[in-house]
Protein backbone atom coordinates (compact mmCIF):
# COMPACT_ATOMS: atom_id res chain seq x y z
CA UNK A 1 0.00 0.00 0.00
CA UNK A 2 2.75 2.47 0.95
CA UNK A 3 3.90 1.91 -2.84
CA UNK A 4 1.19 2.66 -4.57
CA UNK A 5 0.94 6.08 -1.94
CA UNK A 6 4.25 6.85 -2.87
CA UNK A 7 3.41 6.70 -6.62
CA UNK A 8 0.65 8.40 -6.45
CA UNK A 9 2.37 11.47 -4.88
CA UNK A 10 5.09 11.52 -7.34
CA UNK A 11 2.22 11.43 -10.42
CA UNK A 12 0.59 14.49 -8.56
CA UNK A 13 3.43 15.95 -9.02
CA UNK A 14 4.47 15.13 -12.24
CA UNK A 15 0.90 16.46 -13.67
CA UNK A 16 1.31 19.67 -11.66
CA UNK A 17 4.64 20.87 -12.72
CA UNK A 18 3.04 20.25 -16.15
CA UNK A 19 2.04 23.43 -17.19
CA UNK A 20 0.37 26.44 -15.50
CA UNK A 21 -0.30 26.02 -12.29
CA UNK A 22 -4.26 27.62 -12.70
CA UNK A 23 -4.25 24.61 -15.67
CA UNK A 24 -2.85 21.97 -13.29
CA UNK A 25 -4.64 18.75 -12.69
CA UNK A 26 -3.77 16.39 -9.12
CA UNK A 27 -4.47 13.01 -8.59
CA UNK A 28 -4.35 10.60 -5.71
CA UNK A 29 -5.50 6.96 -5.79
CA UNK A 30 -7.07 4.93 -3.82
CA UNK A 31 -8.01 0.62 -3.88
CA UNK A 32 -10.72 -1.60 -3.54
CA UNK A 33 -10.29 -5.37 -3.00
CA UNK A 34 -13.25 -7.89 -2.59
CA UNK A 35 -13.11 -11.44 -2.59
CA UNK A 36 -16.77 -13.76 -3.18
CA UNK A 37 -15.84 -17.39 -2.23
CA UNK A 38 -18.50 -19.71 -4.61
CA UNK A 39 -19.33 -22.37 -2.14
CA UNK A 40 -18.06 -23.99 1.31
CA UNK A 41 -15.56 -26.59 -0.83
CA UNK A 42 -12.04 -26.56 0.36
CA UNK A 43 -10.69 -25.42 -2.04
CA UNK A 44 -13.66 -23.23 -3.12
CA UNK A 45 -13.48 -21.34 -6.36
CA UNK A 46 -13.35 -17.85 -5.43
CA UNK A 47 -13.76 -14.34 -7.60
CA UNK A 48 -11.42 -11.86 -6.60
CA UNK A 49 -11.91 -7.84 -7.77
CA UNK A 50 -8.90 -5.20 -7.48
CA UNK A 51 -9.12 -2.09 -8.16
CA UNK A 52 -6.72 0.53 -8.29
CA UNK A 53 -8.29 3.77 -9.22
CA UNK A 54 -6.56 7.22 -9.81
CA UNK A 55 -9.04 10.36 -9.10
CA UNK A 56 -8.64 13.91 -9.57
CA UNK A 57 -8.57 15.34 -6.43
CA UNK A 58 -11.69 17.92 -5.12
CA UNK A 59 -8.65 21.02 -5.39
CA UNK A 60 -9.51 21.06 -9.19
CA UNK A 61 -13.08 22.00 -8.71
CA UNK A 62 -15.29 21.07 -11.58
CA UNK A 63 -12.92 19.90 -14.12
CA UNK A 64 -12.01 17.38 -11.73
CA UNK A 65 -15.45 16.19 -11.02
CA UNK A 66 -15.75 15.91 -15.37
CA UNK A 67 -12.56 13.61 -15.14
CA UNK A 68 -13.66 11.32 -12.54
CA UNK A 69 -17.93 11.56 -14.19
CA UNK A 70 -15.64 10.17 -17.01
CA UNK A 71 -13.42 7.43 -15.61
CA UNK A 72 -16.78 5.98 -13.18
CA UNK A 73 -18.87 5.68 -16.79
CA UNK A 74 -15.94 4.58 -18.87
CA UNK A 75 -14.38 1.89 -16.47
CA UNK A 76 -17.36 0.96 -14.02
CA UNK A 77 -20.68 2.00 -16.23
CA UNK A 78 -21.48 3.79 -13.04
CA UNK A 79 -22.03 7.53 -12.46
CA UNK A 80 -22.11 8.74 -8.29
CA UNK A 81 -20.61 11.35 -6.53
CA UNK A 82 -17.87 9.71 -5.17
CA UNK A 83 -15.45 7.34 -7.39
CA UNK A 84 -14.39 5.31 -4.24
CA UNK A 85 -18.06 4.71 -3.66
CA UNK A 86 -18.39 3.92 -7.00
CA UNK A 87 -15.55 1.25 -7.17
CA UNK A 88 -16.96 -0.35 -4.66
CA UNK A 89 -20.36 -0.69 -5.80
CA UNK A 90 -18.76 -2.24 -8.62
CA UNK A 91 -16.88 -4.43 -6.71
CA UNK A 92 -20.16 -6.05 -5.07
CA UNK A 93 -22.01 -6.07 -7.84
CA UNK A 94 -19.62 -7.77 -9.78
CA UNK A 95 -18.97 -10.54 -7.16
CA UNK A 96 -22.80 -10.97 -6.47
CA UNK A 97 -23.32 -11.76 -10.15
CA UNK A 98 -20.18 -14.17 -10.06
CA UNK A 99 -22.10 -16.53 -7.42
CA UNK A 100 -25.96 -16.02 -8.69
CA UNK A 101 -24.63 -16.66 -11.93
CA UNK A 102 -22.09 -19.26 -11.32
CA UNK A 103 -23.32 -21.63 -8.04
CA UNK A 104 -26.12 -22.98 -10.04
CA UNK A 105 -23.29 -24.51 -12.87
CA UNK A 106 -20.79 -25.14 -10.19
CA UNK A 107 -23.05 -27.73 -8.06
CA UNK A 108 -24.03 -29.64 -11.69
CA UNK A 109 -19.80 -29.55 -12.12
CA UNK A 110 -18.66 -29.74 -8.52
CA UNK A 111 -17.31 -33.58 -8.48
CA UNK A 112 -15.58 -33.24 -11.67
CA UNK A 113 -11.82 -31.35 -10.01
CA UNK A 114 -11.20 -30.84 -13.68
CA UNK A 115 -13.94 -28.10 -14.35
CA UNK A 116 -12.41 -26.16 -10.87
CA UNK A 117 -10.54 -23.30 -12.73
CA UNK A 118 -13.20 -22.43 -14.91
CA UNK A 119 -15.00 -20.96 -11.91
CA UNK A 120 -11.80 -19.00 -10.42
CA UNK A 121 -12.54 -15.51 -11.82
CA UNK A 122 -10.66 -12.78 -11.10
CA UNK A 123 -11.61 -8.75 -12.16
CA UNK A 124 -8.30 -6.42 -11.76
CA UNK A 125 -8.17 -2.31 -13.26
CA UNK A 126 -4.90 -0.44 -12.45
CA UNK A 127 -4.98 2.83 -13.42
CA UNK A 128 -2.29 5.48 -14.11
CA UNK A 129 -1.00 8.91 -15.24
CA UNK A 130 0.81 10.71 -17.58
CA UNK A 131 1.33 14.07 -18.99
CA UNK A 132 -0.22 14.51 -22.24
CA UNK A 133 0.07 17.42 -24.60
CA UNK A 134 0.98 21.22 -23.86
CA UNK A 135 -2.92 21.11 -22.17
CA UNK A 136 -3.93 17.29 -22.02
CA UNK A 137 -3.37 14.96 -19.62
CA UNK A 138 -3.49 11.34 -20.28
CA UNK A 139 -5.32 8.70 -18.22
CA UNK A 140 -4.52 4.64 -18.34
CA UNK A 141 -6.43 1.98 -17.84
CA UNK A 142 -5.59 -1.95 -17.51
CA UNK A 143 -8.01 -4.31 -16.90
CA UNK A 144 -7.40 -7.61 -16.54
CA UNK A 145 -10.07 -10.27 -15.91
CA UNK A 146 -11.23 -13.93 -16.34
CA UNK A 147 -14.64 -15.07 -16.52
CA UNK A 148 -14.09 -18.60 -17.31
CA UNK A 149 -13.13 -19.92 -21.00
CA UNK A 150 -9.95 -20.65 -22.43
CA UNK A 151 -8.12 -17.63 -21.21
CA UNK A 152 -8.30 -14.00 -19.86
CA UNK A 153 -8.83 -10.65 -21.33
CA UNK A 154 -6.51 -8.16 -21.05
CA UNK A 155 -7.02 -4.24 -22.55
CA UNK A 156 -5.43 -1.12 -22.20
CA UNK A 157 -7.97 1.92 -22.46
CA UNK A 158 -6.93 5.41 -22.53
CA UNK A 159 -9.06 8.58 -22.04
CA UNK A 160 -7.23 11.86 -22.67
CA UNK A 161 -8.32 15.04 -21.06
CA UNK A 162 -8.35 19.01 -21.67
CA UNK A 163 -6.63 19.89 -18.63
CA UNK A 164 -8.38 23.56 -19.18
CA UNK A 165 -11.76 22.50 -19.08
CA UNK A 166 -11.49 18.98 -17.79
CA UNK A 167 -12.95 17.63 -21.08
CA UNK A 168 -12.65 14.12 -22.79
CA UNK A 169 -11.01 15.13 -26.12
CA UNK A 170 -12.06 13.13 -29.66
CA UNK A 171 -10.87 12.38 -32.18
CA UNK A 172 -13.35 15.19 -33.67
CA UNK A 173 -10.86 18.07 -31.14
CA UNK A 174 -8.02 16.49 -32.84
CA UNK A 175 -8.29 15.94 -36.36
CA UNK A 176 -9.93 18.59 -39.10
CA UNK A 177 -12.91 17.31 -41.13
CA UNK A 178 -12.40 15.06 -43.38
CA UNK A 179 -9.40 13.11 -41.90
CA UNK A 180 -10.37 9.56 -41.97
CA UNK A 181 -9.20 8.72 -45.37
CA UNK A 182 -5.84 9.54 -44.76
CA UNK A 183 -5.29 8.86 -41.46
CA UNK A 184 -6.79 5.27 -42.03
CA UNK A 185 -3.91 4.76 -45.00
CA UNK A 186 -1.06 6.09 -42.70
CA UNK A 187 -2.24 3.78 -39.67
CA UNK A 188 -2.05 0.97 -42.45
CA UNK A 189 1.40 1.73 -43.44
CA UNK A 190 2.36 2.20 -39.83
CA UNK A 191 0.82 -1.30 -39.44
CA UNK A 192 2.95 -2.76 -42.17
CA UNK A 193 5.77 -1.03 -41.16
CA UNK A 194 5.67 -2.56 -37.77
CA UNK A 195 4.88 -6.00 -38.29
CA UNK A 196 7.73 -6.29 -41.42
CA UNK A 197 4.96 -6.87 -44.05
CA UNK A 198 4.40 -5.45 -47.51
CA UNK A 199 0.76 -5.88 -48.43
CA UNK A 200 -2.80 -6.19 -47.09
CA UNK A 201 -2.41 -9.97 -48.56
CA UNK A 202 0.66 -10.41 -46.48
CA UNK A 203 -1.20 -8.85 -43.08
CA UNK A 204 -4.35 -11.16 -43.81
CA UNK A 205 -2.01 -13.90 -43.85
CA UNK A 206 -0.51 -13.72 -40.75
CA UNK A 207 -4.41 -12.38 -39.24
CA UNK A 208 -3.87 -8.86 -39.26
CA UNK A 209 -7.49 -7.22 -40.53
CA UNK A 210 -8.77 -10.43 -41.57
CA UNK A 211 -12.70 -9.57 -41.12
CA UNK A 212 -11.96 -5.52 -40.85
CA UNK A 213 -10.50 -2.52 -42.16
CA UNK A 214 -7.95 -0.51 -40.22
CA UNK A 215 -9.76 2.21 -38.37
CA UNK A 216 -8.40 5.24 -36.16
CA UNK A 217 -9.03 3.98 -32.58
CA UNK A 218 -10.73 6.62 -30.41
CA UNK A 219 -8.35 4.56 -28.27
CA UNK A 220 -5.43 6.76 -28.22
CA UNK A 221 -2.57 8.34 -26.14
CA UNK A 222 -1.52 12.19 -26.91
CA UNK A 223 2.29 12.39 -26.72
CA UNK A 224 4.63 15.15 -27.19
CA UNK A 225 5.35 14.46 -30.11
CA UNK A 226 3.40 11.99 -31.02
CA UNK A 227 -0.21 9.79 -31.32
CA UNK A 228 -0.44 6.27 -30.31
CA UNK A 229 -2.98 4.52 -31.40
CA UNK A 230 -3.97 1.10 -29.65
CA UNK A 231 -5.44 -1.36 -31.02
CA UNK A 232 -6.39 -4.42 -27.91
CA UNK A 233 -7.08 -8.22 -28.84
CA UNK A 234 -9.52 -8.90 -31.09
CA UNK A 235 -10.20 -5.37 -32.52
CA UNK A 236 -7.43 -5.80 -35.86
CA UNK A 237 -5.95 -8.98 -34.92
CA UNK A 238 -6.74 -12.27 -33.40
CA UNK A 239 -5.98 -12.87 -29.41
CA UNK A 240 -2.90 -15.14 -30.50
CA UNK A 241 -1.29 -11.80 -31.68
CA UNK A 242 -1.91 -9.86 -28.65
CA UNK A 243 -2.48 -6.00 -28.72
CA UNK A 244 -1.09 -3.53 -31.40
CA UNK A 245 0.29 0.21 -30.89
CA UNK A 246 0.79 2.47 -33.57
CA UNK A 247 2.75 5.50 -33.32
CA UNK A 248 2.45 8.22 -35.71
CA UNK A 249 4.29 11.31 -35.65
CA UNK A 250 2.35 15.17 -35.53
CA UNK A 251 4.81 15.91 -38.35
CA UNK A 252 3.37 13.32 -40.53
CA UNK A 253 0.00 14.17 -39.52
CA UNK A 254 0.20 18.28 -39.91
CA UNK A 255 -2.19 18.26 -42.80
CA UNK A 256 -5.02 16.70 -41.48
CA UNK A 257 -4.66 18.20 -37.49
CA UNK A 258 -7.09 20.71 -36.16
CA UNK A 259 -6.16 23.97 -36.41
CA UNK A 260 -6.96 24.69 -32.84
CA UNK A 261 -5.12 21.76 -31.35
CA UNK A 262 -2.02 22.32 -29.68
CA UNK A 263 0.93 19.59 -28.62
Amino acid sequence: MKNFNLLSMITLLMIACGGNDEDAIEFDSFEVDKVAVLSNDDPSPRCQVHLHMNQATKACGHRGELINATVMKRLLDLEDSSMKLAAETFADKYTQSYITNMLPLYNQDRSDTLKRQWYEYHYIIDTSIQKGTKNSVVYLATIDYYEGGAHGINQLLTMNFDTKTGRLLTMKDIFASGYEQPLQEMLLQALMEKTGLNSLTDLHEKGYLYSMDIFPAENFILGDETITFVYNPYEIAPYALGSTELILPYSQLSKILNYSFEY
